[in-house]
């Protein structure tokens, strides 16, 4: 799959280079910059959270989000997911892990929609760059939505009602 994104992005950009060359560069430049801006911040993140990783292993997590009831579980998730950062390539097969240790889909749910949506440690390099405002009105929707979305998979799956 990522192959196709990464083909479909050269022959975008291809394309843009032969309609205009100079405006490619120039937004190649900029695109740049800001990655440079951002990567020490990126970079602290993730130090943060492949320090809290560490210290809090995924049988830990496994036995607080298992709880018998779906709606603590729920809000559980949804707060550790919230305040998480992690790339997908580790959050599904960790929440692969969490299933099989008997962790419901409804909470399943909730952790990875808030860990996908929801950025409270990205909030300062949201805030610069959009504004408070914006920020806490984003993550709060996203959060909502987060919730919504796994009421609505518990609902699929017989985990709640």
């Amino acid at each position: 799959m990522m192959a196709y994104i990464y083909g479909l992005a050269s022959i975008s950009l291809l394309t843009s280079a032969i309609i205009n060359k100079q405006k490619t560069i120039k937004a190649l430049k900029t695109a740049w910059n800001l990655f440079v801006k951002i990567l020490p911040l990126l970079i602290v993140t993730l130090i943060l959270v492949s320090v809290v990783l560490y210290f809090l292993p995924d049988y830990v997590i496994a036995k607080y989000l298992g709880t018998s009831d779906v709606f603590v579980g729920v809000i559980i998730a949804s707060v550790v997911g919230a305040i998480s950062l992690l790339p997908g390539f580790i959050t599904f097969p960790l929440s692969g892990l969490l299933l099989s240790q008997g962790v419901s889909y409804t909470v399943l749910a909730a952790f990875t929609t808030s860990l996908m949506m929801v950025g409270v440690v990205t909030f300062p390099l949201e805030k610069k760059y959009f504004g408070t405002k914006l920020a806490i009105v984003r993550n709060l929707v996203s959060f909502a939505i987060a919730i919504i979305v796994s009421i609505g998979i518990g609902i699929i799956y017989g985990e709640v009602f």
